[in-house]
C-alpha cells in the first residue's frame, strides 16, 4: 500500500463513508420494485443487492477512470480539494435521504468536486467538455431512454401475457424481477462503487503518492466495493418506500419490465465510461413503467419533487463542497474543522431520522396522509377503460344487462295512471 499521510488517511475514510452512504442511498435502485410487488421480502432483498453490489465493483474501473483522470485537471487539486467534494456529495445524500427523495449520488460526488476544484484552482480547472459529454447529457438522456424502453416493455409483456391466467402470470414475472434486480445490482456495484475509486485514486495522486494516470490500486477497488456493499445491507427503506410505492403502483409484470429496462441503460454507459446516475436510469423506468400499463398512471406531483431534486443536486453539493474548501484550505485546523462538522451533521441527520423511522417492517405501508394521485393521473384513470376481467369491467357488464333500456313511448297516447 502506498504510502498515507494523516491527510490523505482522513480522506480515504470520508471517501468510503460516501461510498456507505451511496450504498444505502441507493439500494432503492435495484430492490424498490422487487420489494413493493411482493417478489423479495426486504431483508432478502437488500442482502441479495449487497452481494451483487460487491461481485460488480471489480467488473470494470472505466467509470472510476472518468472520475479520476477526466473531469477535473489533475495537476494543482490538493487533498483539501477531495474531502471538501466528498463532504458536500455526503450531506446532500444525507439530506435527501431523510426526506425520501432518489437523488443522484453520483452527481452529488461530481457537484462537489466540481465546487471544490473551482473554489481551489478556478473554473480552468474543471474540464468543462467531459462534464457536458459524460456527465450532464447522460443525466438528461438515462431517465428518457430507459423509460421509453420500460413502457415498450411493459406493454410486450401484457400482450405476450394476455391469454394466460393472471395469477400464472404473476408467478412468473416475480421470478423474473428477482433476476433483473440482480442484474440492476450488479450494474450498481460496476458503475457506482468506480466512483469512490476513482475519487479515492484522485485523492492519492494529489498527495503524490500515486502517478498522474495510474489506475485504482487493489485495495481500493476492495475497499470500494465492500463499503457500498455494506450500505446497501443497510436499506435506504425511506427511498425504497418513495421509489416502491410513493411514483406509481407497480405490477410484476411492469416491475420486471422497469428492471431489466435500467440494468441495459446502466451496464452499457459503464462499458462506455459514461458517469451515469443509476438513480435517473431507475426513476425513468419505474415511471416509463407506470404508463406501459393500460390504465397504470405516474403521481406526477412525486415525480416533480423528484425533478427539482435532480436539478438541486450539482449545484447544492458544489456550493457546499466550496465552502468546505474555502475552511479546508486554511490549515490543518481548518481540515479538522470540515471533518467535524461533517461528523456532527451526520449524527444530526440521523436523530431526526428517528423521530419516524422507516424500516423493513413498514416500507410497504403508504404514508398518512400521503398525497393524491393529482389532477393527470386521475383525469388518465377517468378516461383508461377497466381490462378486460377486471372488477371493474364485470361489474360494468352486469351493470348494462340489469338494467333494462328505456322503452320509447307514443306522444299521443294517454299518461299513465298515477299509481295508488
Amino acid at each position: 500500500m502506498e504510502h498515507i499521510t494523516l491527510l490523505l488517511a482522513i480522506v480515504v475514510v470520508t471517501a468510503l463513508v460516501f461510498d456507505f452512504t451511496n450504498g444505502f442511498h441507493d439500494t432503492a435502485n435495484a430492490m424498490a420494485t422487487t420489494i413493493s410487488t411482493g417478489a423479495l421480502k426486504p431483508k432478502t432483498a437488500v442482502v441479495m443487492s449487497a452481494v451483487l453490489n460487491l461481485v460488480g465493483a471489480f467488473l470494470s474501473v472505466e467509470v472510476a477512470k472518468t472520475i479520476s483522470k477526466g473531469l477535473v485537471n489533475e495537476d494543482g487539486i490538493q487533498p483539501e480539494v477531495i474531502l471538501a467534494a466528498l463532504v458536500g456529495a455526503i450531506l446532500w445524500n444525507l439530506v435527501t435521504w431523510l426526506v425520501g427523495l432518489p437523488s443522484s449520488s453520483s452527481h452529488a460526488l461530481m457537484g462537489g468536486l466540481i465546487g471544490a476544484t473551482v473554489a481551489s484552482i478556478g473554473v480552468s480547472g474543471v474540464n468543462g467538455e467531459v462534464v457536458v459529454s459524460k456527465v450532464l447529457i447522460p443525466a438528461v438522456a438515462a431517465p428518457i431512454v430507459a423509460g421509453i424502453a420500460a413502457t415498450l416493455a411493459t406493454k410486450l409483456t401484457y400482450k405476450i401475457g394476455a391469454k394466460t391466467s393472471e395469477k400464472d402470470t404473476a408467478k412468473g414475472y416475480r421470478v423474473g424481477q428477482i433476476a433483473s434486480a440482480g442484474l440492476v445490482s450488479l450494474a450498481h456495484g460496476t458503475n457506482d462503487a468506480q466512483k469512490t475509486m476513482g475519487i479515492i485514486t484522485l485523492a492519492l495522486v494529489a498527495g503524490g503518492t500515486l502517478a498522474p494516470g495510474s489506475n485504482p490500486p487493489v485495495w481500493v477497488i476492495v475497499s470500494a466495493g465492500t463499503a457500498i456493499a455494506l450500505g446497501t445491507a443497510l436499506g435506504g427503506w425511506r427511498i425504497i418506500r418513495t421509489m416502491g410505492k410513493g411514483l406509481t403502483d407497480l405490477q410484476p409484470q411492469q416491475g420486471f419490465a422497469a428492471q431489466t429496462s435500467a440494468a441495459t441503460v446502466i451496464l452499457a454507459s459503464s462499458h462506455l465510461g459514461f458517469s451515469l446516475s443509476t438513480t435517473h436510469s431507475v426513476s425513468g423506468a419505474v415511471m416509463g413503467a407506470g404508463l406501459g400499463r393500460k390504465g397504470g398512471v405516474v403521481r406526477w406531483s412525486t415525480a416533480t419533487r423528484m425533478f427539482v431534486a435532480w436539478g438541486l443536486t450539482l449545484p447544492a453539493a458544489g456550493l457546499v463542497g466550496a465552502g468546505a474548501e474555502y475552511v479546508a484550505r486554511q490549515g490543518q485546523w481548518g481540515v479538522y474543522v470540515v471533518a467535524a462538522f461533517l461528523a456532527a451533521s451526520c449524527v444530526g441527520i440521523w436523530l431526526v431520522s428517528r423521530r419516524q423511522p422507516v424500516d423493513h417492517t413498514n416500507v410497504n405501508e403508504v404514508e398518512t396522509g400521503a398525497e393524491p394521485d393529482g389532477v393527470v393521473t386521475t383525469a388518465m384513470a377517468a378516461v383508461t377503460p377497466p381490462p378486460a376481467g377486471s372488477v371493474a369491467a364485470v361489474a360494468d357488464e352486469d351493470l348494462k344487462t340489469t338494467i333494462p333500456a328505456p322503452v320509447p313511448t307514443d306522444p299521443a297516447a294517454p299518461p299513465a295512471p298515477a299509481a295508488v
